[in-house]
């Protein structure tokens, strides 16, 4: 073989073995170097439709470390061409670039929160919906018997049927959805709990625990109390007594309530209004938890019919009016802890009632 025939050979050689080198160093570098060059998390949204190399060039102009050429090729190689999912992503401090498209082919998009809050009115939860960034509003503006109609429950009222919880989603998930997530839940707790109630019980149905439920929410925020209010408004019920529950007349003259109420705001008819009728409300007044479910379904055993806010958390609870009328004069004669009500509202409490909620300034009367 001729000696300039061996030399090209020898520099072709050279010359493959150093392009494979680099090819190698190339790839290397693609598999090993973190998209980001500091500690700090990139988002980046991928509508739908995207292109793995419109994705790596918008990267690339972000200024985070990425071959876009090298990112199709791979993804051409792996066949993810048309397998990248649409959502948010999170691109989190020594990510590479094969790591990141594993995960939009995967679809582990960033989760998004919606927090129900224990209490809230259906109002207030659709107040929140809609400022909420990440969801896609197509309830915007629609009265309540459309939402219910929206989410395949027409002819329902709203209140009481959504679970307090948080809820995770990826942007765009729809408010229908979440609301159809918030129902189902509800109707699994209350169904579970309801299998597991107490015997003998005032209710016809669950849904009228539910109710029971809502006022017991809005009565205390000490868990442990609310058998003890339970009981309460079992025994009122069974006696055929008015219920004489603040939050309902709140809730009957206006949803959001967030005056202190009057004793004249206490004589307002209206179907919600326990001082003035008796039974139950109609519907909830609120989202229940399901330690107010659990106390509606298990009252507590005892003798008291009556309680009252002592001021500093809690409340004092009476068997009889007349020890209710000292425990209403014990708190109610606390200026520190409770503005005196109006006089029409104490000769109220004074006759027959249930409890009386006394706020510091600035918290909302009867809202516990």
């Amino acid at each position: 073989m001729p000696r300039w025939l061996v030399n090209t050979l020898l520099v072709l050689t050279l010359l493959v073995l150093i392009w494979i080198a680099w090819l190698c160093s190339a790839w290397k570098k693609f598999f090993d170097a973190p998209l980001i060059a500091n500690n700090i998390p990139v988002e980046i949204e991928v509508q739908p439709g995207t292109t793995p190399s419109a994705i790596a060039w918008q990267l690339k102009r972000q200024g985070l470390n990425i071959d876009p050429k090298r990112f199709i090729q791979w993804a051409r190689l792996r066949g993810d061409l048309t397998r990248i999912k649409a959502g948010e992503y999170r691109i989190m401090p020594g990510m590479t670039a094969s790591q990141f498209l594993s995960q939009m082919v995967a679809g582990r998009t960033i989760m998004r929160q919606f927090t129900i809050v224990e209490g809230w009115t259906f109002g207030q939860l659709m107040d929140a919906l809609n400022r909420n960034p990440y969801v896609s509003h197509q309830l915007q503006g629609l009265d309540d018997a459309s939402i219910m109609a929206r989410i395949g429950h027409p002819n329902l009222y709203p209140e009481g049927m959504f679970y307090p919880s948080t809820y995770l989603f990826s942007r765009g998930t729809s408010d229908i959805k979440l609301l159809q997530m918030a129902y189902n839940n509800m109707q699994q707790v209350l169904g579970q709990l309801w299998q597991q109630r107490a015997p003998n019980l005032f209710y016809q149905n669950s849904y009228q625990a539910l109710i029971v439920a809502s006022m017991i929410e809005k009565e205390t925020a000490v868990i442990s109390e609310r058998p003890m209010v339970a009981g309460v408004i079992m025994r009122r019920l069974d006696k055929n007594m008015r219920l004489q529950i603040d939050p309902t007349v709140m809730y009957g003259l206006n949803k959001n309530y967030t005056q202190k109420l009057t004793g004249n705001d206490l004589k307002i008819d209206t179907a919600y209004n326990t001082y003035t009728r008796n039974g139950l409300p109609p519907t909830p007044i609120a989202m229940p938890s399901a330690s107010s479910i659990t106390a509606a379904l298990h009252p507590a055993a005892g003798d008291a019919l009556y309680y009252v806010a002592t001021g500093v958390g809690g409340h004092a609870f009476s068997n009889t009016l007349k020890a209710h009328d000292v425990a209403i004069k014990q708190y109610l004669l606390r200026p520190q802890f409770c503005p005196m009500p109006d006089k029409l509202m104490l000769n109220l409490l004074l006759r027959q009632p249930v409890t009386y909620f006394c706020q510091q300034p600035q918290r909302i009367a009867n809202a516990n």
